[in-house]
């Protein structure tokens, strides 16, 4: 082969895309360039939406007993009332599980139909086997694979990317996301500034393509800056510090977090970003019917919403 067809095998690629039809499913032999591949992706749409938490509920007033802090200081702070607890011996795949049961139901979807898991979480079960693949087997989606995700609190907007280009790629029709995690495992009860924030729960979501390009999933942005990563981790568990008598007895298993820091930086980018992304996609703060955060601080959502020119109307 000459230079130049070379050239032209490297610049046009072809590949079997897969085109998902309402009625049917048509193979394409298309011709893979640059310029043509977002003309040929699938828009994936959020399809059903559940979520599930434990029975136990834990008050301002409850955490007043155990913990040197007020209601007051807590909601002027926070804006949060009450969070769910789980009850000592139950897992994240557990809550994830319910949480998937209780879509699936709701959608008449069966768990053979399922292409794919993706688990955001940072309390996994274990280290492995991977938390998708216990929730894989209590739901029985047999045909399904799947894997973890761990980015704290942005995981589950991350793991809704990810499990978005799968369906957009035409590979899967049928992806679960599931946002799990048991926080009040890793949380340590004498430091107030981390214990009143958090809670147990989990979320999952079913994403299929769009029937048209007038719906689904049209643009993400994320953002990461490794630098601060002291001001949120945990310290322990990891290959760095592994379990030992010592890193227990440093408390090095918990949350730790510099909330200023965090609140400083949270405020800034998520207003940034979302600003970015309405304006490269032609829109506005006006264009908006609603605005969902990934996170419960009353504090941060207010500040980005004045940011953003958001009201609450």
């Amino acid at each position: 082969m000459d230079a130049t067809r070379s050239a032209q095998a490297r610049a046009k690629t072809r590949v079997l895309l897969a085109t998902a039809r309402r009625d049917c499913d048509t193979i394409a032999n298309v011709a893979y360039t640059p310029e043509n591949w977002m003309s040929q992706r699938i828009a994936a749409k959020i399809t059903g939406v559940a979520g599930y938490v434990p029975p136990r509920v834990v008050t301002n007033a409850d955490l007043e007993k155990i913990v040197d802090t007020t209601d007051e200081w807590i909601r002027t702070r926070t804006g949060i009332r009450e969070r769910h607890y789980a009850d000592p011996g139950v897992a994240s795949s557990q809550l994830g599980t319910e949480a998937a049961k209780k879509l699936l139901a709701a959608k008449g979807v069966k768990a053979e139909e399922i292409d794919m898991i993706v688990v955001a979480t940072v309390t996994p079960d274990m280290l492995f086997p991977a938390t998708a693949c216990l929730i894989q087997d209590r739901l029985g989606a047999k045909k399904a694979w799947g894997f973890d995700l761990s980015a704290a609190c942005s995981g589950f907007a991350y793991a809704l990317t990810v499990g978005a280009q799968f369906v957009g790629s035409g590979a899967h029709k049928k992806v679960l996301v599931i946002g799990a995690d048991v926080m009040t495992s890793i949380l340590d009860f004498k430091d107030r500034a981390t214990c009143v924030l958090f809670g147990d729960g989990a979320g999952a979501v079913l994403l299929e393509p769009a029937a048209s390009d007038a719906e689904g999933i049209i643009d993400f942005a994320h953002d990461i800056d490794g630098s601060g990563g002291c001001n949120l981790y945990m310290p322990a568990g990891g290959s760095l510090n592994p379990p030992s008598h010592e890193t227990v007895d440093k408390r090095m298993h918990y949350v730790h977090q510099e909330g200023q820091q965090v609140f400083k930086y949270a405020v800034r980018r998520q207003a940034e970003l979302a600003c970015q992304m309405l304006e490269r996609n032609g829109l506005s703060s006006r264009d908006l019917a609603l605005v969902v955060p990934h996170q419960a601080n009353l504090r941060i959502i207010r500040a980005m919403q004045e940011r953003l020119g958001v009201d609450d109307s």
